[in-house]
């Protein structure tokens, strides 16, 4: 029995809580090695591991997870203002692949424990569109970041940050350290895999916030990484909880907190680092049991049937065989096994086709070892020339990250073919919505003007945001994807051109779909930021219009769809329009500013084109889309088209020039 006891002891002064709450209301303190036993309010994904681990996201994607010490603390002093305190915790976060998070965890006080109406993804649990940077959150957070947001302005895809009642960090920094010595700043990954120990510590007298970071193994460096004067009586209030919240998308991310300490008016409780749990193993899950039976019988199976093993050998050689050069080296970790492919796809089956069209057939996969959902492209392919360059241009554009873009994974190439893997975005494209396909809803005027703002803002970073400049070349309805929450994302990099800014683009054959291409595309080949402009111009049109660019089956002014548009805008008649299947509910402004817009983007002379910071800034309200006379638009899209002395790079007088968009509704 008092061996029992002594080990109940041990026990407890290892894993438990040591809790100190005196009649002042100042004076909690705690300390967490561990969790085994613990009595956290957990919610979603969040669970505590049999090891002691708080698992706040347990590798779903999509997913949310949430822990909080049970009871809400007092933290205003009788004269309204937030008492000093101090937080520490060790964190970790892994995956099945070993370089590859997203999305990250935060420390919050908050004055509820209650987020179910908080989204994953980039929002990590925190907050939603509506609610982003309203001053009536009340929460105070450190993130941990593993996804460069551009919607919130953050500076790369591994910071931290502190955030006031949203996700836009009033201050932030890259992950890393300043050496006590030296005073050099050393950088650190998120997406390590390693645990790393997290210091907050704020002063109620200073009103100073002060966010360091370092590795595990090493003492609190003097110097923080962030430091911030801010005074957190205006947002914290009188009883708030504290805890943790995470959140995923399409790569199965599991986020961990080892321990935990926190104090009000002294510092947090030292970690010792001997006492916490150890992290799961990073990468691909071991073996089950059940392989570990199979095995043996199999490679007996194999001893005895020497020879047919060895004509099965190189059967599957040939069926999995890759090409590969050795400059590809440099590009290891964007390249996928065509087998790890293969098997995903189920060997490609017809049933897990999600669309072909002139560049290859999309399929449907889930990768084996993480369950990650992907789409697989497969492009014919039969020259080596330019191939080096080509697949260069792929795992760059791998590198960009953009709430509106679809991620484009990484790439494998066999002889003649070339397989592109990108997420998977599960409600397919947008021209199945907008077609009315059976079993597909009509999108609501709400849903496209949003979809419409989201697909701007991804082709406005393509153009201008990013290191290079991408140009798309295919900008239509059926590259828009739609993910589980609807929100629009631009895919299908396949046709996709880069090049530094500040220099121009080699002349190249001309490629694109016909009813989207610009007039001097066609006549030059030469792809630029105006013919995506354009483009999406006639990407605009045909999500309000509910019509395609072009209808081959008549020969009226119905025929091309800009052509038609123009003709209701001379006419006075632009809602006519609109698509019929929304009944007349939509916003008449909204629309017919996207209307107006779409005629302005696909123009057929470049110089009368805005550009995309300009598209977001007329979407947005910023600034008034120009007038448009008549005169500007005495055009025919398809007249011109024909004309053989037609130069789109030539306005002629006979057309005018833009001045000042009059025309009715």
């Amino acid at each position: 029995m008092k061996f029992f006891l002594l080990w109940l002891l041990l026990f407890l002064a290892l894993h438990l809580a040591a809790i100190t709450t005196g009649d002042s209301l100042g004076d909690v303190q705690f300390l967490y090695l561990g969790f085994v036993g613990a009595n956290l309010s957990v919610d979603d994904t969040a669970t505590i591991t049999s090891n002691g681990l708080l698992e706040l996201t347990n590798g779903t994607l999509d997913s949310k997870g949430h822990a909080f010490y049970p009871s809400p603390l007092h933290f205003l002093t009788p004269n309204g203002k937030v008492h000093s305190f101090s937080v520490t915790f060790v964190f970790g976060i892994r995956s099945s692949y070993l370089s590859m998070t997203r999305q990250g965890l935060a420390f919050v006080v908050a004055p509820t424990k209650n987020f179910s109406d908080a989204l994953p993804n980039q929002y990590l649990g925190l907050t939603n569109i509506v609610k982003n940077n309203n001053s009536m959150n009340h929460f105070f957070a450190i993130e941990l970041d593993t996804v460069q947001n551009v919607e919130f302005k953050d500076i790369d895809s591994n910071h931290v940050g502190i955030d006031i009642n949203g996700l836009n960090s009033i201050q932030s920094h890259t992950v890393g350290y300043y050496d006590d010595l030296s005073g050099s700043f050393h950088n650190l990954s998120l997406n390590s895999g390693n645990a790393m120990q997290v210091w907050v510590d704020y002063s109620g007298e200073a009103k100073q916030i002060n966010v360091t970071i370092a590795s595990l193994e090493m003492e609190k460096p003097a110097k923080s990484l962030i430091s911030s004067t801010f005074d957190l009586s205006t947002v914290i209030q009188e009883t708030a909880y504290i805890g943790f919240s995470s959140s995923t998308d399409e790569i199965d991310s599991r986020h961990y907190i080892l321990g935990w300490s926190f104090s009000m008016n002294r510092p947090a409780p030292k970690i010792d680092i001997a006492k916490l749990p150890k992290l799961p193993r990073n990468g691909q899950k071991p073996w089950s049991k059940l392989s570990e039976i199979i095995l043996p019988i199999a490679t007996t199976s194999f001893i005895t049937a020497v020879g047919a093993g060895i004509i099965l050998l190189l059967r599957r050689r040939m069926l999995y065989a890759e090409l590969k050069e050795d400059w590809e080296l440099e590009f290891g970790p964007h390249r996928f096994s065509f087998k790890d492919l293969y098997h995903a796809t189920e060997g490609f089956k017809n049933k897990n086709l999600l669309g072909a069209g002139g560049f290859g057939k999309v399929y449907k996969g889930v990768l084996k070892s993480s369950k990650l959902e992907i789409a697989v492209k497969r492009v014919s392919h039969e020259s080596r020339q330019g191939m080096k360059e080509f697949i260069s241009e792929v795992v760059s554009i791998g590198h960009i990250r953009h709430r509106n873009l679809v991620q484009l994974l990484g790439y494998c190439r066999r002889k003649g073919e070339l397989l592109l893997v990108y997420d998977y975005m599960s409600n397919g494209s947008l021209d199945k919505y907008l077609y009315s396909v059976q079993g597909k809803d009509t999108l609501n005027w709400a849903k496209r003007f949003w979809i419409i703002k989201g697909i701007a803002s991804g082709l406005l970073y393509l153009h201008e945001k990013w290191e290079k400049v991408v140009i798309h070349r295919d900008i239509k309805a059926s590259n828009v994807l739609l993910d589980s929450v609807m929100n629009g994302r631009l895919g299908d990099f396949g046709l996709a051109r880069l090049y530094d800014h500040g220099t121009d683009l080699q002349t190249t054959h001309a490629v694109g779909t016909m009813g989207y291409m610009a007039p001097e595309l066609i006549c030059t080949g030469k792809a630029s930021p105006p013919t995506d402009v354009f483009a999406f111009g006639i990407f605009l049109l045909e999500v309000t219009c509910g019509k395609r660019p072009v209808n081959h089956s008549i020969d009226d002014d119905r025929a091309v769809l800009v052509d038609w548009v123009l003709k209701h805008w001379r006419e006075g008649s632009l809602t006519d329009t609109v698509d019929t299947r929304l009944c007349g509910d939509y916003n008449v402004d909204e629309a017919c500013l996207v209307l107006k817009l779409g005629l302005l983007c696909s123009h057929p002379f470049t110089n009368e084109r805005p550009n995309m910071q300009q598209v977001m800034q007329y979407l947005d309200r910023e600034l008034p889309v120009p007038e448009l006379t008549h005169a500007d638009m005495s055009f025919n899209v398809l007249s011109l088209m024909q004309d053989e002395s037609f130069d789109p790079f030539t306005l002629s007088s006979s057309i005018g020039t833009i001045s000042s968009i009059s025309g009715g509704r």
